[in-house]
């Protein structure tokens, strides 16, 4: 109805779970990483809580447009079923074919699903189950997903399970019965709403994914949309379509805080209050207070006249004192001092938006890829080819993907950002160090330090990175290779260990070599496959500072 009027392509706050729309908040990307690594570790369970509409479909959602090529999920959206059903819903999801005869028996599919877990691994697969609503899982059916977990090898987890569900999920957990179950679970995390800040930048980025060219919501606005939302993504959804269908109604191209507070009132069924609101009740409290003692005063005042006799001077001196006071404005109070111009007051932050924007000529590709050249003492000029080219012409190979903080901090490399402004122009900045609630990025020609909250509002996930290769060819190296880059590989885990190098001849990707690579890829928060791929070989040579290439993370940070 309203998308032609604003220029968009689609309604951008539809309260379905669509990965594209997903907003990569600080707390969201590391969920969404968590999950990953999750899917990749040997067994056991991860446990992702949140409020309602917090966005964890959102996330799982994505995380399944994400998941590697060697991976099997079996997802269970409706939990609220018996163990047996349970287990039917599983082998479903998996293709597991079930005899009708056995359909009822939890022997029968437990031993069906334990089969083809050793088969999937025998093909080097990994067999992942997400539960969603895992709070209404009940007792009998909590058991059984324990069992599950007691499908392994003599070294390994057959079964990766991720549990989805509201905070009760925590408490449900937390039941004495359940704490052997409890005990399995190797990573937890939680979902909060969303700040002021990322409500902002999270409406913001679904209006430029539903093609919005121009800002529809106003500053005092977008205030308003956190405020009665409390930051709950799902909410925020329903009060800025609802104001948006008011705007449309209104053949007004700005939303203000006043149709945010209608839409709300719409949604809540409900009157809104404006927020000064309850400060002028408030006032006008005060102020009645205020004119009741004026009338007391001034009535004990006026007794005098009337009875002298009963008033001795002081008396009445003392009684008609606070009420001239009162009326005159002479009482004390404490004195405001206001900052003046001149006066030495601190300047208003600049925000990065701002200095997006004046800056714009110094985020162009061509400035940001000198930049990043000459942090690798490597030389860039534009009118010779590709970035990229010119990187493999003087040793260095391009990473270019969509990633999270994360996987930054596990990469350790300076890397370009794309940043999307309020207008929706990109801005490519360089990330010159990475810290836990801070990053510093080349801007100006100055290095300035931005809170990763504020980078997350205009970043989301694109970044370009360099890495020196320690191998002649680049290659993932995997289970079965043989020859000089085993060898290399095999030495430099072990030297990470403080061990000598390998004897000589010991050049094949055994298991043994399997075991070294999931080791350091669980100790860097890798995926863990076994394969020595790009993003394994960059973390192996930071460990080892092979190339002394340029990092981003401190050593004191980095661990």
């Amino acid at each position: 109805m309203y998308t032609s009027f604003f220029g968009l392509q689609e309604k951008p706050f539809a309260i379905t779970p669509d990965p594209r729309y997903l907003y990569l908040s600080e707390r969201h990307a590391e969920a969404l990483a968590h999950l990953l690594y999750g899917i990749n570790e040997a067994g056991g369970f991860i446990q992702l809580t949140g409020e309602v509409g917090t966005g964890k479909t959102t996330v799982i959602r994505s995380l399944l447009e994400q998941l590697p090529g060697h991976a099997d999920v079996a997802l269970i959206l409706n939990p609220r079923v018996t163990p047996a059903e349970f287990l039917l819903t599983i082998c479903e999801e998996l293709h597991v074919p079930v005899p009708e005869a056995g359909r009822g028996s939890t022997k029968t599919l437990m031993d069906l699903i334990g089969r083809h877990l050793l088969d999937t691994h025998a093909r080097g697969r990994r067999v992942v189950l997400i539960v969603d609503e895992a709070q209404n899982l009940g007792t009998e059916t909590l058991e059984q997903v324990r069992l599950l977990t007691n499908l392994e090898t003599a070294t390994t987890k057959l079964l990766q399970i991720i549990l989805i569900g509201q905070p009760e999920l925590r408490t449900l957990l937390d039941q004495p019965d359940l704490r052997q179950l409890a005990q399995r679970i190797t990573g937890r995390y939680h979902l909060d709403p969303l700040s002021a800040d990322e409500t902002s930048g999270y409406v913001k980025h679904r209006m430029r994914v539903a093609g919005a060219t121009a800002e529809v919501f106003t500053p005092s606005a977008l205030r308003e949309i956190h405020r009665l939302s409390g930051g709950i993504p799902r909410v925020i959804n329903v009060i800025c379509d609802r104001t948006l269908l008011g705007a449309f109604t209104q053949e007004d191209h700005r939303a203000g805080a006043a149709l945010v507070r209608q839409a709300a009132s719409e949604v809540y069924g409900r009157p809104v209050p404006a927020p000064w609101l309850k400060w002028a009740t408030a006032t006008a409290a005060v102020a009645a207070v205020a004119l009741v003692a004026v009338g007391v005063w001034a009535f004990v005042a006026q007794r005098p006249a009337a009875r002298p006799a009963e008033v001795s001077p002081g008396t009445e001196q003392a009684a008609v004192g606070p009420a001239q006071a009162m009326q005159t404005g002479t009482s004390p109070a404490p004195a405001v001092e206001l900052a003046s111009p001149g006066t030495g007051a601190a300047p208003e932050p600049v925000s990065l938006d701002e200095l997006l924007v004046q800056h714009a000529n110094d985020t162009t590709t061509e400035a940001a890829l000198g930049k990043l050249f000459a942090l690798w003492g490597a030389g860039y000029e534009p009118a010779r080819g590709k970035g990229c080219d010119q990187a493999t012409r003087q040793g260095l190979e391009c990473l270019f993907q969509k990633g999270s903080w994360a996987q930054l901090r596990a990469l350790n490399r300076p890397a370009i950002l794309t940043l999307t402004d309020d207008l929706g122009r990109s801005h490519q900045v360089v990330l010159t160090g990475l810290g836990d609630e801070h990053a510093e990025i080349d801007l100006g020609g100055e290095s300035r330090e931005v809170s990763i909250t504020a980078l997350s509002r205009y970043w989301f996930g694109d970044f370009l990175l360099l890495w020196r290769p320690p191998l002649a060819v680049v290659k993932s190296l995997a289970p079965g290779m043989r020859g000089e880059d085993v060898k290399w590989l095999r030495d430099s885990l072990r030297a990470t260990q403080g061990l000598p190098a390998a004897p000589p001849g010991n050049d094949v990707y055994d298991d043994d070599l399997v075991r070294l690579v999931q080791d350091f890829q669980r100790q860097h928060r890798l995926a863990v496959d076994g394969v020595a791929g790009v993003q394994t070989q960059i973390a192996l040579d930071t460990a080892l500072n092979a190339t002394e290439s340029p990092t981003i993370v401190p050593p004191t940070a980095g661990g």
